[in-house]
């Protein structure tokens, strides 16, 4: 079995361990009101690799944790993950019809169930964190690093400066801070929050946050790559929407040959940064190929 083949079946089987936590955690989909139940869940179970859940629970185990106290914080990061998509998808922020595959949560339920349904799992987001077996002075840190990755700070600081830099002539420090905040925070916070639950070392920490930033930013550039070259099929999303809406991207700033040269760029620094722990770093320096390419 090659290295990738290895890693697609990891990503699988903590995929799967993921999705299980995630149904345990949320409330039935019949449970009144069940409209707002169903499109959360609709939206979850939607699909998708589940990265960001994956890079929190591997980056946990590479600090010699195999148990399953990390999969609460997992679930919680892709919680808030989609609810950042399907308030993305909305017609007032990216008007997007399609989301893995399917039609977006506002297509399926409309746009008021939508936007509550993001709210909500925002929510259980943060009660799921309160129920994680970890010592008091982590979860307050789990809590802290959570509120200021999504916040107007971090996710949703990405976000506004991405409408308000729609059809504009902008700089390439705007552009950075658009795609560090929208994208790369919160893979940054996935694996910072595994090396806290890890209880790792500040050194160990500040090291995994450069891996995190370096693969926030590949992540988002590949995104912008995609969408001039990709497919839906590969993307679970429609293609070619960011030169339509007049999106800030890097192919529209540096020209797309320059971009997959960052990109490349970016894999390789990545990779650098957490082969500083060996062997036991296979997963997450191949997940940078992945991510680069978005195929295994």
């Amino acid at each position: 079995m090659t290295k990738m083949m290895r890693l697609k079946k990891d990503v699988k089987e903590k995929r799967e361990l993921v999705n299980i936590t995630m149904d345990r955690f949320l409330p039935r989909k019949d449970e009144y009101p069940k409209i707002i139940h169903k499109a959360m869940r609709y939206s979850l179970f939607a699909g998708g690799k589940r990265i960001r859940p994956y890079l929190t629970i591997t980056t946990y185990q590479l600090f010699g944790h195999m148990d399953r106290k990390i999969l609460p914080v997992a679930a919680a990061i892709e919680l808030i993950h989609t609810y950042s998509l399907i308030h993305d998808d909305l017609p007032d922020i990216d008007d997007d019809d399609i989301r893995r595959g399917k039609p977006a949560c506002h297509k399926e339920f409309g746009e008021d169930i939508a936007l509550l349904a993001g709210d909500a799992l925002i929510m259980e987001a943060f009660k799921i964190l309160l129920a994680v077996e970890v010592r008091p002075k982590f979860k307050n840190k789990l809590i802290k690093e959570f509120a200021e990755a999504i916040g107007s700070s971090g996710l949703i600081a990405g976000q506004v400066v991405d409408i308000e830099s729609e059809n504009k002539s902008i700089s390439p420090t705007t552009l950075d801070y658009i795609h560090i905040n929208k994208t790369a925070k919160l893979i940054t916070s996935a694996v910072r929050l595994g090396a806290i639950m890890a209880e790792a070392s500040e050194d160990d920490i500040e090291r995994i946050t450069e891996f995190g930033k370096t693969l926030g930013l590949l992540f988002q550039i590949t995104d912008d790559i995609l969408d001039v070259e990709g497919s839906m099929k590969k993307m679970g999303k429609r293609t070619g929407l960011d030169a339509k809406k007049g999106k800030a991207t890097y192919p529209k700033i540096y020209g797309l040959e320059q971009t997959k040269e960052k990109a490349q760029e970016l894999k390789k620094k990545a990779q650098e940064i957490i082969s500083f722990y060996g062997p036991k770093a296979e997963f997450l320096k191949k997940i940078c190929v992945y991510i680069a390419t978005r195929e295994f």
